[in-house]
């Protein structure tokens, strides 16, 4: 079967839209933990995002509210941290808030890494997304930040049951 089969098969109603909405997210964020996974030099997409979130935070973030952010669980990020522990990028200290919790702090071989290995990540997305104007990404960027509504929408409904 070919993609434009499946496009046709599934642009007849909106149930089917949705349907194939869901499948293309699964898929299109297995392709790209595939892609990045062996382009990024030295850690995986995975690692890669929360290196990403911990570098941009104003303040620490403990193991729960890293998950919460990259959307996996505490026991996740635990396994990714250490990873990135023996690689050098982050140290695993005591929360300043909670001293139950544990964060993530970044060394400076974080700094380093962005400042000398980012450009190729960015040279990636400048290549995934060339195919867009720049109207169609502000409607993707409007669409997707829609679809995490969507997301806690379907959170809550299971928290409620």
């Amino acid at each position: 079967m070919k993609l434009d089969d499946l496009v046709t098969r599934f642009s007849g109603t909106t149930e089917n839209q949705r349907k194939a909405i869901f499948s293309t997210l699964f898929i299109a964020g297995n392709k790209l933990q595939t892609l990045f996974d062996s382009r990024i030099p030295e850690v995986s997409l995975k690692q890669f995002m929360l290196l990403s979130i911990i570098r941009q935070s104003q303040e620490q973030l403990t193991f729960t509210q890293l998950g919460n952010l990259l959307g996996c669980s505490r026991q996740n990020i635990k396994k990714l941290a250490n990873v990135l522990m023996k690689k050098g990028f982050i140290t695993i200290c005591q929360s300043t808030y909670d001293t139950r919790a544990m964060c993530i702090c970044p060394t400076e071989k974080v700094n380093d890494y962005f400042q000398n290995e980012f450009f190729r990540y960015q040279e990636e997305l400048k290549y995934l997304f060339e195919i867009y104007t720049e109207e169609e990404i502000a409607t993707l960027f409007t669409l997707l930040t829609k679809l995490y509504a969507g997301i806690e929408n379907l959170e809550k409904r299971g928290s409620s049951r």
